[in-house]
């Protein structure tokens, strides 16, 4: 393990009063994901899914079950970034009174209320106007919203190229100053790598911000493995300078599936000192989804352990188009969408259930090789795994790493239409779910 300072750190002006940019203008390199030709090398062993290979999906794939939406609003526009970049990484937060989205290579912020727009879009690039260094004149996409509960503070971050590297290698994270997105913000950048940082992932957590990247060499050819981080988030609170990281090594290496850190979902918090439990992709045979405990000691870091507390068993599920990524027609489109089915889908959510239970979910996307009615080409469904830490007794705290483990229920979604990447984004229609237990 080893511990950095951050290479830049200092206090903004409101977001809303920066010199604001839109659309971004070109950077120093292209963003892209590692090689869109080159899937992660896990170890997942496909197999029927007992959901929609049975004649339960097949009755309820016509049948429309989703009510409709409260209030509906266009999110960031594509085209309208320059980079147009494939996969957007398209991701929002919702606050008390705001919802923020990321794009690469922009932000807007809108009234959850009302669905008005208050802020942008702005080019991401606009958050660390006067900051100087790459955060500002090179950054790379990536981008990731976080909004902090227990603060009531926005972490808005993305990757970056150092000045003589040609890949991102470090990571600039702000985190506002109050509850209001549009506001000032205190700004760190920190150099975690010398090779390719890609998918970097932050989860909040009480004593730290959590994050997972997958590494690859610096010539986008081989994946390296993944690796784990967390940056001191009671010092980043207050924009303190010397807030620190820790960087674990490489875990396991290229074989290794990748993770998520755990994002605290709700205002009520883990039990004390209950570690960050990352959450690894389905791999091996039998599938097994690895929980990883991820403890900082900010004060001794000679203490931080990063430990694999949990394998629970997964429910058998086949990898959507393993061979390339914009396999997934549109209606009334001629433009694929990307399904990245090789690893978790952004946020492994956390959340604690009376009287003491901890919940945590991921995403991924499967294939449906069986006949859709009314529905031609490739099919997908999504699979939502939900892990959880059920103590026998009564509330105890802390909770022992590794005690009381438990697959609670994997749940696959199917989807006949996906939602668009364009402004008139199509509707999410028939959807069936069921438990797989």
């Amino acid at each position: 393990m080893i511990v950095i300072l951050a290479s830049h750190a200092d206090a903004s002006r409101p977001l809303r009063e920066q010199l604001l940019e839109w659309p971004p203008r070109e950077k120093l390199a292209k963003e892209h994901e590692a090689n869109l030709n080159l899937k992660i090398p896990h170890k997942h062993q496909d197999g029927p899914d007992r959901v929609v290979q049975d004649s339960f999906f097949q009755r309820l794939v016509n049948t429309p079950g989703v009510p409709g939406p409260i209030l509906t609003w266009d999110g960031i526009p594509f085209p309208g970034v320059t980079c147009n970049c494939a996969p957007p990484d398209t991701n929002g937060q919702v606050g008390k009174t705001q919802y923020v989205q990321t794009v690469n290579e922009g932000i807007q912020v809108w009234d959850k209320i009302t669905g008005v727009s208050i802020f942008g879009p702005v080019a991401i690039r606009s958050l660390w106007g006067g900051f100087g260094g790459v955060c500002e004149t090179a950054g790379s996409g990536h981008p990731v919203v976080n909004y902090d509960r227990l603060a009531d503070r926005w972490v808005v971050s993305q990757s970056a190229i150092p000045i003589g590297a040609s890949v991102p290698m470090d990571e600039c994270i702000a985190v506002s100053q109050t509850g209001d997105a549009t506001g000032a913000y205190y700004r760190y950048q920190f150099h975690l790598t010398n090779d390719y940082l890609d998918y970097p992932k932050i989860g909040v957590w009480p004593d730290g911000y959590y994050m997972a990247a997958n590494i690859f060499d610096t010539v986008h050819t081989a994946f390296l493995g993944p690796q784990a981080f967390v940056f001191d988030r009671m010092k980043m609170l207050v924009g303190d300078p010397s807030a620190t990281g820790q960087i674990l090594g490489i875990t396991g290496g290229p074989t290794e599936a990748t993770f998520l850190p755990s994002d605290l979902d709700s205002s009520r918090p883990p039990p004390i000192s209950d570690p960050n439990h990352f959450v690894a992709w389905p791999q091996g045979d039998p599938l097994v989804y690895k929980v990883w405990a991820f403890h900082a000691d900010f004060i001794n870091p000679a203490n931080t352990t990063f430990t694999l507390e949990a394998a629970l068993s997964a429910s058998a599920f086949t990898v959507l188009c393993p061979t390339t990524r914009n396999c997934v027609p549109q209606l009334d489109s001629a433009t694929n969408l990307d399904a990245v089915a090789d690893r978790l889908m952004f946020r492994n959510a956390y959340r604690m259930f009376p009287p003491a239970s901890a919940n945590r979910c991921s995403t991924t996307t499967l294939s449906v090789p069986t006949p859709w009615p009314g529905f031609d080409g490739s099919k997908c469904t999504a699979r939502l795994g939900e892990t959880g830490l059920f103590p026998r007794k009564p509330p105890i705290s802390p909770i022992p790493p590794g005690g009381g483990w438990a697959a609670s229920r994997r749940i696959t979604w199917g989807i006949r239409y996906l939602v668009s990447a364009l402004p008139a984004a199509r509707l999410v229609r028939n959807c069936a779910m069921r438990d797989v237990w």
